[in-house]
């Protein structure tokens, strides 16, 4: 697979089969993404990889924090800027419409809505949980040496055939994970990577995701 073939078929998957994951493979994909750029070669990101029972400790204790609601969350950041507008919040709100209309929830099933939002937290049923992590220090431009670190890691996992989520919304939860799992405390948590084998066949992973034409995101002068 080359490097146009995996970005083309990534995309976050929401449905995982019931097959595990090798460890070498996991690691070898993290060796590898080691070659990614970063300001200064600073390296910021860190990761925590779960499975088997440490991540089924987890996701027990997160469903029973669930039923709090909004009282339960304890997000170090905000995931999405208050100011979100124009093409930014069309797209976001977007996507999760399209996700709905594939899987035939109304907008009026709540309780439906609400079972598959809680799926965020079962980590799609994937059999690995990578949970990235960073000191409280870093700042803006390190934030986004993780961003490419990531991406990297994304796409060698779909070159090893794997499929992956990566999910800021455990970020509302990452009082709960330092509960049962061990995260240094002057470190931020940052987001959740579902990883495993996909279920390529489930309407949840099927529905087309719209893209902002290039004209709308580049410009080009001096050509």
């Amino acid at each position: 697979m080359n490097v146009s073939e995996a970005v083309a078929s990534r995309r976050s998957i929401r449905a995982f089969l019931d097959k595990p994951v090798d460890l070498a493979v996991l690691t070898r994909v993290l060796e590898k993404a080691q070659n990614s750029p970063s300001g200064g070669n600073t390296q910021p990101w860190n990761v925590t990889v779960l499975a088997g029972d440490p991540l089924a400790k987890l996701l027990d204790h997160v469903a029973g924090a669930i039923p709090e609601g909004l009282a339960a969350y304890s997000a170090e950041y905000p995931i999405y800027p208050a100011e979100l507008e124009g093409r930014y919040s069309t797209s976001r709100f977007g996507v999760g419409e399209a996700m709905y209309a594939a899987l035939e929830i109304p907008r009026e099933d709540k309780a439906r809505r609400m079972e598959v939002f809680r799926n965020n937290f079962r980590a799609f049923g994937a059999p690995v949980l990578m949970l990235v992590h960073t000191p409280r220090y870093m700042g803006l431009p390190q934030w986004s040496d993780i961003g490419m670190w990531l991406q990297t890691v994304l796409l060698l996992l779909r070159e090893e055939g794997l499929d992956s989520c990566a999910q800021e919304a455990w970020a509302v939860y990452q009082k709960h994970i330092r509960e049962v799992v061990e995260l240094p405390e002057h470190h931020i948590f940052f987001c959740g990577v579902a990883i495993g084998w996909g279920d390529r066949e489930a309407a949840v992973n099927r529905f087309p995701v719209a893209r902002v034409p290039i004209d709308q995101v580049a410009r080009f002068e001096g050509f």
